[in-house]
């Protein structure tokens, strides 16, 4: 069929691999970014339209136009034109630098290389020649260069791992595998090169999470999905090399596509200014029309008098044509009313508040000798008028390194130092490790007592360890001998399983069925019999084993919370312990994790497994039987104990939180994490505390789930029947006619909310943003989980929309710069007092001899400045000029201040009474949190991991089985998701949703009639 090619609104695309010339017909976007504004054509039009919605550089264009009239102007264009372009060259060379910076940035990107199949070999090209259409070798570590559908990688089964920290802040790993008809290209150049696959799919989107295909390849259709992009940004982990076809390319990716526009931003003082020059401009109006006037009643009653005297030119002999001419005359007199050099004054003030930023020794972070930077010039005194702060987390609030920091085992905690809590330094002496050869080196403990207790081989102790070792996901990967490292895909499971390494429980190797450790030195293999996968509706994750002893355990971890509901009723007193301990760590802002255990019964157990296996095989609701299958064995466990995981922040995050609160900044923490992660470190940054009145956490999947869950929220704030913002009046406003004792209640009652991205998508709706303000700015602390990158863009907007302030988004990097503005006055004064020195300068030199000597048409009014201010009268007149123009307005601010105190008034005066008062520590300490809002849970790998590695699916060197289970197969170590070939659209491919092993038959094909057998 033929297809029409010039369509401008792109309806579907089609891609055809190894094929440029094919691709180039539907004249997709090149790998080429641009974030810069200009380029050498367009910066001098752009530039100048621009400056001139300055109104001043408007309104003396429009003098300059009238000053080139010889009948109506009395003074020369050289007087305009000058300072004119001096103000426009000034901005202009400071738009240029800065938008220099961004071409030098995006040129750094752009000349990034990669290696594209081209012409049948590999070849390394730069970023921006990366054209749709291109198949791309990515190697571990790389930056995906586009959006690219997964081919083949060096993994079994076509599996990949990456990074998605640039697109949703999450730093743990996801999964993603290629069709199994693509992975079997390998990394063969040869049959790479000769790939003709064409794919089908949606249009550029700025949809993450979602992606629509297909493949056409060997007369086949071949359904794709999300699962099988790597999009630009994300980064390969853990994965030697892959090969991916160019989907999408450049401004078109998803993840170009959330991001916005480089547009013109204008200050809070460019905006009064403008304000200014305006009302400035219409009182020159209003005294010239007034001037006209009395020159064209003049003209009539005396000025015809004269005009027998003084010849005119026939076309002003009319009184009201002169009055005409004489309102242009007077305009262009009285320009010096408009303040243009304000203009300039204001951004050599900014060019030198930039210089004192980067010079700021308080700003200078001395461990990595990273002084501040001010990247641009435009903003700066925006930052002492922030009102609310939006940060993103990771990287920017935390580290993203966690650490295990305590534990609790059987109702005694370890980590403290001499049995209390003290402060630990890079100084404190860390526990002697060496009995392990091992170890992780870079761990660090602090309470050897725990070490002591391993050593003298107390059981719950080991078996507290011997869980952390054997209930995870992580994949290791012994590089020489010794030398593990661990492929996470949660840093907190990580963590948690370094620290069972260096206490002498070491995770060794694993197969589809067995897993290895190092106990004490001593190699011991357990039998993988199921993986009870996590999700975020169980909240935990459990294994099933069996020991070198014969004997079956279940051994369990998640939130306190869930596993406590599922003891046996013997661990009351020890639960209860546990608790307690648990209330101390989270009140340090530690993630916390409850660890359990269950000796299982060998005819209860293959009981279980038969409903299990009929279960998997269920094509009605087969997710509610796995979990009711899965609640009914987590039942009656003993508690082992409990783990406490630090997620470091970054230095002084605490402190400058207080102190930002303190200045009445609203903080809003936009993140990519789930739920629990953003709520932890709410707690550990002092944002959330536990003496709030109430945390709101909304997290509602429909319209009007959300708008119930506002309105709930907005009616406990501000009590039934006081819905004072249902108008939609700024709060500010209102507040101006209330009394100060809601002032005082909006300090004194402290309210958080938390909302997920599903429900923000919602609440941004026209019909819900405004009850979404209203909430949110009621409460001191806003957090959005789950939110993508556009969705940030979008929060910020609605803030600086609705409630008209000045907003500071905060990426990775930025998060701890302090604001000082102690030397501002000086600076001010000097930059005051010297412009006058400048003015009177350039007076002086204007009526000099030697300007006239130079220009005597344009200046030859020789010694006019020096004669007048000689005169007393003229110095009299600008006195009583000063005070008449000052002093009304000193006066109307003082008293406004009085009587009607804006909310920054009032803070100001909090602030010096908070200063007289003296520092008050309260404000920078961490408060303990009770258990009702204890941290929920400390880890979460991707659901349905589990069952990639009881299928071998993500196992370098497949194992056959050994097992003498039942239920296993030698077949099971095999086993592979099949891509079955379809006629339409949708795939039938055989999944396995559970954590157990099953047998596959990688030769056939799966059927309704297959699972009915089974």
């Amino acid at each position: 069929t033929k297809r029409n090619f010039s369509s401008t609104v792109e309806e579907e695309r089609h891609v055809r691999a190894n094929d440029r010339d094919y691709n180039e017909r539907f004249s997709y976007a090149d790998n080429h970014i641009k974030t810069a504004k200009y380029n050498v054509f367009t910066f001098l039009p752009i530039n100048l339209f621009e400056q001139f919605q300055r109104f001043a550089n408007a309104y003396f264009l429009v003098l300059l136009i009238l000053q080139l009239i010889p009948e109506i102007s009395s003074l020369s264009w050289f007087t305009t034109i000058v300072p004119l372009v001096l103000v426009l060259a000034i901005t202009a060379v400071k738009d240029a630098t800065d938008d220099y910076f961004r071409h030098k940035s995006d040129q750094q990107v752009n000349t990034r290389q990669s290696q594209v199949l081209i012409k049948g070999k590999l070849q390394n090209e730069k970023w921006m020649n990366v054209r749709v259409g291109d198949i791309i070798k990515l190697e571990n570590n790389q930056f995906v260069a586009a959006d690219l559908l997964l081919l083949s990688s060096s993994e079994p089964y076509g599996l990949c791992y990456i990074e998605t920290a640039e697109l949703d802040g999450e730093t743990n790993l996801k999964v993603r595998q290629a069709l199994t008809v693509t992975s079997d290209l390998g990394d063969d150049v040869a049959k790479l090169a000769d790939f003709n696959g064409e794919v089908i799919c949606e249009p550029p989107n700025n949809k993450l999470d979602k992606f629509t295909g297909t493949l056409f390849w060997k007369d086949n259709k071949y359904p794709l999905d999300n699962e099988k992009m790597l999009l630009r940004g994300c980064v390969l982990r853990n994965t030697e090399w892959c090969f991916g076809l160019v989907i999408f390319a450049g401004l078109q990716t998803k993840l170009m596509q959330n991001c916005g526009r480089t547009k013109l931003k204008r200050t809070s003082i460019d905006k009064l200014m403008n304000t200014l020059v305006l009302w400035i401009f219409g009182f020159l109006i209003c005294m010239g029309i007034i001037l006209a006037i009395g020159n064209t009643i003049w003209e009539q009653k005396v000025g015809s008098n004269f005009w027998e005297y003084l010849q005119w030119k026939e076309l002003t002999i009319s009184a009201v044509f002169s009055g005409f001419l004489t309102f242009w005359s007077y305009v262009i007199i009285l320009n010096t009313v408009v303040p243009i050099s304000l203009y300039v004054s204001v951004e050599v003030l900014r060019l030198g508040h930039s210089y004192f930023i980067n010079w700021d020794r308080r700003m200078y972070y001395s461990r990595k000798a990273t002084p501040a930077e001010a990247r641009t010039t435009t903003l700066n005194e925006e930052l002492g008028q922030v009102e609310f702060i939006f940060s993103d987390k990771t990287g920017t609030l935390t580290q993203n390194i966690m650490v295990f920091n305590k534990c609790s085992i059987n109702g005694k905690t370890y980590g403290m130092l001499f049995g209390h809590k003290v402060d630990i330094t890079e100084k404190t002496p860390c526990v002697d490790f060496s009995f392990n050869p091992l170890m992780d080196r870079k761990f660090r403990f602090h309470d050897s007592s725990l070490v002591e207790a391993i050593k003298l081989e107390e059981p719950l102790v080991q078996e507290f360890f011997r869980l952390l070792a054997l209930c995870h996901t992580i994949m290791p990967e012994e590089r020489n001998e010794g030398e593990l490292v661990y492929q996470a895909q949660s840093p907190d499971e990580g963590a948690l399983v370094t620290a069972a390494r260096n206490f002498g429980f070491v995770f060794r190797s694993r197969t589809p069925e067995t897993i290895t450790l190092y106990e004490m030195g001593q190699a011991v293999t357990y039998q993988l019999l199921a993986i009870l996968d996590f999700n975020n509706v169980r909240k935990r994750m459990s294994v099933i084993v069996r020991n070198p002893k014969g004997q079956l355990k279940l051994y369990s971890k998640g939130a306190d919370t869930i596993l406590f509901d599922r003891l046996d009723p013997s661990n009351e007193e020890l639960m209860f312990t546990t608790s307690e301990h648990l209330n101390e760590f989270a009140g340090e802002g530690l993630r916390t994790l409850a660890l359990a255990y269950k000796d299982l019964d060998e005819d209860v157990f293959d009981e279980w497994m038969k409903k299990l296996l009929f279960a998997s095989t269920a094509l009605d609701n087969r997710e509610e039987k796995l979990g009711a299958l899965y609640e009914e064995i987590e039942q009656g466990m003993m508690l082992l104990g409990a783990t406490a995981i630090e997620d470091k922040l970054q230095e002084g995050v605490p402190e400058t939180i207080a102190c930002l609160t303190l200045a009445n900044i609203k903080i809003w923490v936009l993140t990519g994490d789930k739920l629990e992660t953003a709520m932890n470190i709410g707690y550990s940054c002092n944002m959330l505390r536990d003496d709030m009145n109430e945390v709101f956490i909304i997290s509602g999947h429909t319209m009007v789930e959300v708008r119930q869950e506002l309105r709930m929220a907005k009616e406990r704030i501000m009590g039934p029947g006081k819905d004072k913002f249902s108008s939609g009046l700024d709060m500010e406003k209102t507040e101006l006619y209330s009394s100060d004792s809601v002032f005082e209640e909006t300090i004194i009652a402290e309210y958080a909310l938390i909302i997920n991205g599903h429900s923000l998508a919602h609440a941004l709706e026209a019909d819900l943003e405004q009850i979404l303000v209203d909430v949110a700015c009621l409460c001191k602390t806003v957090i959005c989980c789950r939110v993508t990158p556009l969705q940030k863009a979008l929060v910020v907007e609605l803030i600086k929309r609705h409630k008209r302030a000045v907003t500071l988004a905060i990426g990775d990097g930025a998060n701890d710069i302090g604001l000082d503005t102690n030397y501002w006055t000086a600076v001010n004064h000097f930059f005051i007092w010297g412009s006058l020195a400048v003015y009177f300068a350039i007076l002086f030199a204007m009526h000099s001899d030697g300007i006239f000597t130079i220009f005597p048409n344009q200046f030859p009014f020789i010694g006019t400045a020096r004669n007048s201010l000689n005169q007393k009268i003229v110095w009299l007149v600008i006195l009583l000029t000063t005070v008449v123009c000052i002093m009304p307005m000193v006066a109307v601010r003082f008293i406004k201040a009085d009587l009607y105190p804006t909310h920054t008034d009032k803070v100001r005066l909090l602030q010096q009474a908070s200063r007289r008062q003296g520092p008050q520590e309260q404000n920078f300490r961490r408060v303990r949190r009770t258990s009702s809002r204890r941290s929920a849970y400390a880890f979460a790998h991707q659901q349905g991991y589990g069952e990639l590695i009881t299928s071998g699916k993500n196992m370098k060197v497949p194992t056959a089985s050994t097992s003498t289970y039942p239920l296993s197969s030698p077949a099971r170590g095999n086993s592979v998701v099949k891509n079955s070939v379809v006629s339409g659209t949708t795939d039938a491919a055989e999944t396995n949703s559970t954590g157990f092993r099953r047998e596959s038959d990688q030769n056939q094909e799966v059927t309704v009639e297959d699972l009915e057998a089974r």
